[in-house]
């Protein structure tokens, strides 16, 4: 029994070499999944995923990795799909939040740095995990410098 096997077990504890185990477990969990690939333009953006379907008695056409986060904030998930969906419940969750607060669309860039400030909250406390899963935020945000296509890998 190897040494360092005492120190994956929580999430908040470095092994003596200075790594969390937990964050690389779901680093390799979301890494082991479909590619994802998204390229800015100089007035569009866009995303392409691969689509594979688990098992043959699936619809084909209810399996699917781009979601909608707004009407103007889009997203391509890669990794678990349980923790998939839960990063885009709670993107929707927030960019409805700050419309609601400000009264204008949240951003594309505020939406990316929410989101990964909240992922980052999951490594510090024993009582949560991290997701196993990647997003690809893309969006056009519309502003007095014009249209900019943004993207952002989450």
């Amino acid at each position: 029994m190897s040494r360092d096997s005492n120190y994956d077990h929580h999430i908040s504890i470095f092994s003596p070499q200075g790594r969390l185990y937990q964050m690389e477990y779901a680093f390799k969990a979301a890494n082991s999944g479909l590619t994802g690939v998204a390229v800015r333009g100089k007035d569009s953006c866009t995303v392409v995923t691969q689509k594979k379907v688990p098992d043959r008695l699936m619809d084909p056409s209810s399996v699917t990795r781009l979601f909608s986060v707004t009407p103007r904030i889009g997203a391509c998930v890669t990794g678990g799909m349980a923790d998939s969906k839960a990063m885009i419940q709670r993107a929707r969750y927030e960019a409805a939040d700050f419309a609601f607060q400000n009264g204008y669309p949240m951003p594309v860039h505020a939406l990316a740095k929410r989101m990964a400030d909240l992922a980052q909250v999951n490594t510090q406390s024993a009582s949560m995990r991290p997701l196993a899963c990647i997003a690809l935020l893309i969006g056009v945000d519309h502003d007095e410098r014009g249209v900019r296509p943004q993207v952002f890998k989450v």
